[in-house]
């Protein structure tokens, strides 16, 4: 070769080497080690138990990255250089939203919960308390990299031998550009999908078909994956594949219901049944009311003196069970007032406020009640507008129908709350039914000083003490309220119901270890986190005591229209009547994450959804007990959560109504032409 061509060969190379440097050295690996400490950081902060971050995740979260960037590849210098700082801020914020969302909800953000992103301004001070000093760590890059990019954005390019990239023939960059991406896309592809993979087919097998917990997800895929998993799934649902439930879907549904029905038919001979037809029904949700409190006290003082003495004339369940995910407040409505199980993502109350249900007050409407909700807030919150409009009420009495006379807190005191429900109350049409929803104890707890009027003692100054202060608040109001009630002359024509919506979000366990003076095992804390009061007082007492059968929130709505007389038989409901002379045999209770207890054993699933994976506990014990005694109902559990998803998801309901009245109408037709 002559030496002319050589020369040239060799700046080409040169070129070319300089160029894959540069491509390399500065802004795309500084952005792989920024993002790569802020995932480990991540991984760390919120330390699940068994998901710790492993070399498998490792390659994992660097092929998310390079999915995430590959394509900066193509874009000139400063251009690269922008888009990649812009990404190191857009996945930065990402990471520590999903950091603030799992330190109350225990869970990651995914793209239904954005739907009601409209959720998260009105938390406020919730998410001031979710803050910590070390979060400062995830952005402590941010001033370094936006000044760094100004800098290497202004700067000139290198020039070596007389031979610049910018005077570097055009198609030769193009295609080192090209070639380059696709490799680092490819690199991307193998280390994300071939760990994944390899998951799939041995610990996580089924992870990706029936997952009840997005960081079931998330231990395998990372943070980052998890939400390119997310996004995928849900245009898959909602615009690729749009979900339309088959008539084989249908028809099982139909069944599965028919069979439950039928359960609740057989109970309509029990004495109980329509033992209080025609009384009028006041319920309260209580916010994150959790049943521990209820009989203790603190420093000789009890934490709870009015929901007590209201237990003792009352039936009283001491094993009843939130049913809530990562709708909370709005699943917990939900499901006691529709008795199907809340979604595994997000609200239902957002997702699909337009779709059937049936749900109690329409059912009561139907039977000549007038119905009515109490919240003191925003009508919009949680979409309560309009779902309370397809549930039937007759009217929402939202923050606008209140004067704000006791200012605290979210809206107005309960003590407020509760006084101007009453006053209202006493004027309606009866017989009504009643529903209200508090917020005093809404967390943070904090309240100020001069509504503290419980001794804390060494809990004084911490969360803890602040929700001791938070449910002894709403115990005196709710004190308050029943004299109301008896004012009125309410009292005595009415069901009264209580109950807690879901837990306080505290995970720190030694202050409940302190309080209830024992330490506590792993099936003694989910069941503390689990159970909320359930307190029914009837007209005349009657039925009162402590009941320790187990139930849950979709059992609300069939214990209240058992009680009345009104046949729950062909609805749509999944849950069965409490409040029985006999308790019903073979009863369970299922939660959101495919566990599941009956009283006698208490199932948890693994985090891959197999069920032979999961751990089968003594109920009573906490004890380690043979899989074999949950095999059966932790498959019913699968059932009832499948049956209960496609239900909402395709509006199954709606489809059997609408199946129902066409065969009606088929009927009168041939009747009319006979």
């Amino acid at each position: 070769m002559d030496r002319p061509l050589q020369s040239t060969a060799r700046r080409g190379l040169q070129a070319t080497l300089q160029f894959a440097v540069r491509l390399l050295a500065a802004d795309l690996l500084c952005f792989f080690l920024l993002m790569m400490f802020k995932l480990v950081l991540f991984d760390r902060y919120i330390h699940v138990p068994n998901m710790a971050m492993s070399v498998d995740d490792v390659f994992v979260a660097i092929g998310s990255l390079a999915l995430a960037s590959f394509w900066t590849i193509l874009l000139p210098k400063r251009g690269r250089t922008i888009a990649l700082v812009i990404l190191n801020l857009i996945l930065t914020f990402i990471v520590f939203a999903d950091l603030i969302y799992f330190r109350y909800f225990q869970d990651l953000i995914s793209v239904p919960v954005l739907t009601q992103a409209g959720q998260v301004e009105s938390l406020g001070d919730s998410i001031d308390s979710l803050l910590s000093w070390n979060d400062l760590w995830l952005f402590v890059d941010w001033p370094f990299v936006i000044v760094l990019s100004i800098l290497g954005i202004r700067r000139k390019p290198i020039k070596q031998d007389g031979l610049s990239f910018r005077r570097s023939p055009r198609l030769r960059r193009v295609l080192f550009r090209i070639s380059f991406a696709l490799i680092v896309f490819a690199t991307g592809l193998t280390l994300v999908f071939v760990p994944v993979n390899i998951a799939k087919k041995t610990w996580a097998q089924g992870l990706f078909v029936g997952n009840w917990w997005n960081l079931s997800i998330y231990n395998v895929t990372g943070v980052l994956g998890f939400h390119g998993y997310d996004v995928y799934r849900y245009a898959n649902q909602h615009w690729i594949h749009k979900a339309v439930a088959t008539d084989d879907q249908v028809n099982e549904a139909e069944q599965w219901f028919k069979e439950r029905g039928d359960v609740r038919r057989t109970l309509e001979s029990d004495p109980t049944f329509g033992e209080y037809k025609g009384s009028n029904v006041i319920m309260v949700q209580a916010e994150a009311y959790m049943n521990y409190v209820i009989g203790q006290s603190i420093g000789g003082q009890e934490i709870t003196p009015n929901l007590n003495a209201l237990i003792k004339e009352s039936a009283y369940f001491d094993r009843f069970y939130h049913q809530t995910s990562q709708g909370r407040t709005s699943d917990a409505d939900f499901a006691v007032q529709c008795s199907v199980q809340p979604q595994p993502s997000g609200s239902v109350f957002i997702q699909y406020a337009q779709n059937d249900f049936d749900c109690l007050p329409a059912t009561l409407k139907a039977n000549n009640y007038s119905t009515s909700v109490f919240h003191a807030y925003d009508g919009g919150f949680w979409n309560r507008n309009t779902m309370y409009s397809r549930m039937k009420y007759d009217t929402f009495y939202s923050r606008t129908h209140f004067t704000t006379e006791e200012p605290l807190g979210w809206s107005i005191g309960d003590n407020s709350f509760f006084r101007q429900s009453a006053d209202v109350m006493g004027e309606q049409k009866r017989p009504f039914y009643s529903f209200l929803i508090t917020l005093s104890s809404h967390h943070p707890y904090a309240l100020p000083a001069s509504y503290q009027k419980l001794d804390v003692g060494s809990f004084k100054g911490t969360m803890f003490g602040d929700y001791l202060q938070a449910v002894h608040y709403v115990d005196e109001s709710l004190g308050n309220f029943v004299t109301k009630l008896k004012q009125e002359g309410l009292w005595d024509r009415s069901i009264f119901l209580f109950y807690g919506d879901h837990d306080n979000s505290i995970r720190d366990w030694a202050p409940f270890e302190q309080l209830l003076g024992k330490p506590l095992n792993e099936i003694q804390r989910q069941q503390i986190l689990r159970q909320v009061p359930f307190i029914v007082h009837l007209p005349d007492g009657k039925h009162a005591g402590t009941y320790h059968n187990v139930g849950g929130q979709l059992d609300v709505s069939p214990t209240i229209l058992h009680l009345l007389g009104i046949s729950t038989a062909d609805e749509r409901k999944v849950g069965t009547p409490l409040v029985l002379d006999k308790p019903l045999e073979g009863k369970k209770v299922v939660f959101r994450s495919g566990a599941f207890t009956d009283g006698n054993v208490f199932y948890m699933p693994s985090s891959d959804g197999i069920v032979a994976n999961g751990v089968c506990y003594d109920a009573n014990t906490g004890e380690v007990t043979d899989k074999a005694g949950c095999a059966a109902g932790a498959e019913a559990a699968r059932e009832e959560l499948r049956v209960s998803d496609e239900t909402v998801q395709y509006n199954i309901i709606g489809i059997l109504n609408k199946r129902s009245a066409e065969t009606a109408s088929t009927a009168a037709a041939n009747s009319a032409s006979k």
